[in-house]
């Protein structure tokens, strides 16, 4: 049973607080402190909303489409990337035995 003293606050005071957090590179002791409230409650608070966001959307809000474009996106930069090695590899080989002569 909750003590008479236990605050109530609403969830949309909650979700600013989380916001607060993740937003201000300020740790959750800081931002709590800020506020007036309990360090522990706002880190609860972050931690209990942690599921909620990964459940249906990936990093910084990425739908699952946005994240396939990214990957998409990501494995054709790496190809190029890699052809572009292969083909300097090449010339250093190429340079070094013509510096050779």
């Amino acid at each position: 049973m909750g003590s008479k003293y236990t605050k109530r606050y609403s969830e949309e005071y909650k979700r600013d607080a989380i916001e607060l957090v993740r937003s201000s590179g300020r740790t959750v002791t800081e931002v709590a402190r800020e506020l007036g409230i309990s360090s522990e409650s706002l880190r609860g608070w972050v931690k209990k909303a942690r599921p909620a966001q990964d459940a249906g959307s990936g990093p910084a809000g990425q739908s699952p489409a946005d994240r396939d474009e990214e990957l998409k996106r990501l494995r054709k930069l790496t190809a190029e990337q890699a052809k572009t090695i292969e083909i300097l590899k090449k010339a250093t080989a190429f340079f070094v035995k013509e510096s050779d002569r």
